[in-house]
């Protein structure tokens, strides 16, 4: 057992932050964002991205101070207790596994429809072989692939972006985009045509797509200076999320009025692109969304393993998880997953209405727990490490407490807004998250009772005068 090595170079995590912000779920869930919202779908994009900005930065304050594969479920170990750490830990890990799936079935129908000679499930499979054998050989090679993954999806929406804003203003030459304007924010039903209440909708319809912006904390403890990787990478969230969200959904509501029946039937950025008379828009983007799949897929089954080896190491799963290669690779870790995500594979192709559907609801809400994990973590964390190591405190949250708080409070009444859409099974996936929530507390509790409640966290619990401290403000 040699544990994880520092095999991930700074070009690797620089893009695996900038590409973790950029998922598949931007590019084939936003047509139903802005049928919802119209052009106010900037506003949700803008409330869920300062959302994310805040939890970063938090994120980045506790990850900087102690890195490690476990991140989060560590940090809420160490502060909240040990039924904290295991029960996000394996909640995390329940909905990366779910991603996997998901993930895999999607690009296995863009592979089939160019190659129909390989049937869907072929390809599914193929798709997920490639990907462990990648993850199974080093951290490295892992790295490489996110590198040019990542690259290819930088590339491809900050060319969208670029294009799409020339022909908004009229100065892109050989194309008469007579569709595009400014005017398409006020001048089909006003700004929000929907009205204010569709802003929360939408949040509600964009908030799952920003998931996967804290894999960069993650890896930043298999790296060679893992507190200057985690601090780049929580002060380059902000501009990451302005251009590649709100820049290029910008340049969809702009190209296209809100309302053009292309923009649901064909999806935003095909629809985009089409109104521009860019041949072959739809292929462009398929390969663009295949890219984002795969990448998504990667980071996915990396994430997933490395929550499982950090679980395995506390002693809250089993030890095997733990485990090393020579190469520094968990190898039981990845295995493991990549088992069930074969298995919901299985379960999609199945019972795609009964048993995946509970799967992906019942780990829709994660994303939000795991933030709200986050905040309550943090806020404790700090004042462990004022206690301990004052000086590892490189990334600080803004306006502490007051702005921790906030962020706690905006990311419950979103749950509880949840609760209150039917239309687009909020209610059902805010209520089954809670199930298997509660279920993995239940356990998490007798296991607790079982071992006397004992404390084998990794970096240490805090000693008796740090806990005094802590206490004492």
């Amino acid at each position: 057992m040699t544990g994880l090595q520092a095999g991930l170079k700074n070009r690797h995590l620089s893009m695996i932050a900038i590409g973790g912000v950029i998922g598949a779920g931007l590019f084939v869930g936003s047509s139903s964002g802005i049928a919802t919202a119209g052009p106010g779908i900037l506003l949700s994009y803008a409330l869920v991205g300062t959302l994310v900005v805040l939890v970063m930065r938090m994120l980045g304050e506790m990850s900087a101070a102690n890195p490690t594969s476990g991140s989060f479920s560590a940090h809420a170990d160490r502060a909240l207790g040990r039924w904290a750490g295991f029960s996000i830990g394996w909640l995390y890990w329940f909905f990366w596994v779910v991603v996997l799936a998901v993930e895999a079935t999607a690009g296995a129908k863009i592979l089939a429809a160019w190659m129909p000679a390989v049937p869907q499930w072929g390809w599914a499979l193929i798709v997920m072989a490639v990907l462990t054998a990648t993850n199974l050989v080093s951290v490295g090679s892992y790295g490489e692939f996110e590198f040019w993954f990542a690259g290819i999806k930088v590339v491809a929406i900050g060319a969208f972006i670029v294009v799409g804003g020339l022909a908004v203003f009229g100065v892109l030459p050989g194309v008469d985009s007579h569709k595009a304007g400014l005017s398409n924010l006020t001048g089909h039903g006003g700004f929000l045509p929907n009205g204010p209440g569709a802003i929360l909708t939408g949040v509600l319809l964009v908030v799952f797509s920003f998931m996967g912006s804290e894999i960069a904390t993650l890896a930043a403890g298999e790296s060679e200076d893992p507190q200057r990787a985690v601090t780049k990478s929580t002060n380059s969230i902000i501009w990451r999320i302005g251009v590649f969200y709100l820049g290029s959904i910008f340049v969809v509501v702009t190209l296209l009025p809100w309302n053009d029946p292309s923009i649901k039937k064909q999806g935003s950025y095909v629809a985009a692109l089409d109104s521009l008379g860019i041949a072959h828009a739809g292929q462009i983007m398929n390969f663009i969304v295949l890219t984002s799949v795969l990448s998504c897929l990667n980071s996915g089954l990396y994430t997933a393993s490395r929550m499982a080896f950090s679980l395995g190491e506390r002693g809250d799963a089993p030890r095997a998880f733990a485990r090393t290669t020579s190469r520094g690779v968990p190898m039981a870790a990845i295995l493991v997953s990549v088992v069930f995500g074969f298995v919901a594979v299985f379960f999609n192709y199945k019972f795609p209405d009964s048993v995946f559907l509970f799967l992906i609801n019942s780990s829709g809400a994660v994303a939000l727990f795991v933030w709200l994990v986050i905040c309550f973590s943090q806020l404790r964390m700090r004042k462990i490490i004022q206690a301990e190591a004052p000086e590892k405190l490189v990334v600080k949250m803004w306006l502490y407490p007051y702005l921790t708080w906030a962020t706690a409070a905006l990311i419950v009444f979103v749950l509880g807004y949840m609760l209150t859409d039917t239309e687009h099974d909020g209610r059902e996936t805010v209520l089954l998250s809670l199930l298997v929530a509660a279920v993995v507390l239940v356990v998490a509790f007798v296991k607790e009772k079982v071992r006397g409640g004992g404390r084998a966290v990794v970096g240490g619990a805090p000693s008796a005068d740090v806990q005094e401290k802590v206490k004492t403000g």
